[in-house]
């Protein structure tokens, strides 16, 4: 698996360590990366649509 690392401002990681503790203490770390992971699903499923109807 490759590392990556992201700098983010620190209210972003503020915001996000808040969600992970309201959610049951998940680490900021697995927030910001399911976070990104629903996106790219998100924008995945976005271009398969525009694909399809560009097809028709």
């Amino acid at each position: 698996m490759r590392k990556v690392t992201i700098a983010v401002p620190e209210f972003l990681a503020v915001f996000y360590e808040q969600i992970g503790q309201q959610a049951g203490g998940i680490p900021v770390e697995k927030v910001m990366a399911d976070a990104l992971f629903k996106l790219a699903g998100e924008l995945s499923l976005d271009a398969i649509d525009k694909k399809t109807r560009m097809a028709e």
